[in-house]
């Protein structure tokens, strides 16, 4: 790479600034090419917006960069036109977000929680397991204050979120989970989480019973959420649900000229459209 300074007087010739794009994004007034002439010290210069004449004192020295100045003078131009947010290979900050109800009796924390993904031997990541999301109820110790050392949980997988969007103002459903099923400790723990609406129809009561044997534990938590409370739940989870599922990886991980060689790969699929 040769750098040019212009000081003195020379021979005259036309000079070119080779990918005057990338200058100009830094000084609009680069010029695009330099014409010396051979009388007077006088240069023509073209640039975006036409034609200009400067009489300046001048010679054209070269200047050899060395290749540690040459990367240094690179990674300048790239950090003034693409800067990253996260540079040096830092990840960007973990993020913790939720929404929390609290009520006379009880308060009820709701927290989403990201998929999981394993490696393949190809490169590439697949969904190990679904996000879901966390549901923590916790019982009142006096007035305004909640004992979240007794706070109880409930997960909800993305088919049983699909069932809570899906109420109406007058219907319920209910999901039983047991955390030890298929283990010796099955039938020692007992969740039943009941969502039912209100008798006035303003909203929904979130009813969670759990029996824990193993601990000698027997207790029910439940609050009632407004109207305005459940839009907001219901908003939240359309939202996240595609996260849960792994989707947005997907999408941002697909380009176009991604597309036809994953078809293609696939080529023995009946397509719906090709019948």
């Amino acid at each position: 790479m040769v750098s040019l300074n212009i000081t003195a007087p020379g021979r005259g010739g036309r000079l070119s600034i080779p990918n005057p794009q990338k200058l100009s994004s830094c000084n609009s007034t680069v010029p695009i090419s330099i014409l010396v002439t051979r009388s007077k010290n006088e240069i023509f210069l073209t640039g975006p917006h036409g034609k200009y004449s400067k009489n300046v004192p001048f010679i054209v020295k070269s200047q050899y960069l060395t290749p540690q100045e040459q990367l240094q003078q690179q990674q300048r131009f790239s950090s003034l036109e693409s800067p990253s947010p996260f540079q040096n290979g830092q990840l960007p900050p973990r993020v913790y977000v939720g929404y929390t109800i609290y009520k006379g009796k009880a308060a009820l924390a709701v927290d989403p929680r990201p998929p999981e993904f394993s490696p393949l031997d190809s490169g590439a990541f697949k969904l190990s397991k679904e996000g879901f999301i966390l549901l923590q109820f916790a019982p009142t110790a006096g007035v305004r204050q909640y004992d979240w050392s007794r706070k109880q949980l409930f997960s909800l997988s993305v088919t049983e979120i699909g069932n809570i969007i899906s109420l109406g103002t007058r219907d319920s459903c209910e999901f039983f989970h047991d955390p030890h099923k298929g283990r010796s400790e099955e039938g020692k723990v007992r969740k039943l989480l009941k969502v039912e609406p209100l008798p006035d129809g303003s909203g929904h009561f979130f009813n969670l019973s759990v029996q824990n044997k193993l601990i000698n534990v027997d207790e029910n938590i439940y609050i009632p959420i407004t109207k305005a409370e459940f839009a907001v739940l219901v908003s939240s989870f359309n939202f996240i649900l595609p996260y849960l599922l792994g989707w947005h990886t997907f999408a941002n991980s697909t380009r176009p000229e991604d597309a036809s060689r994953l078809n293609n790969a696939n080529s023995t699929v009946d397509y719906e459209w090709n019948r």
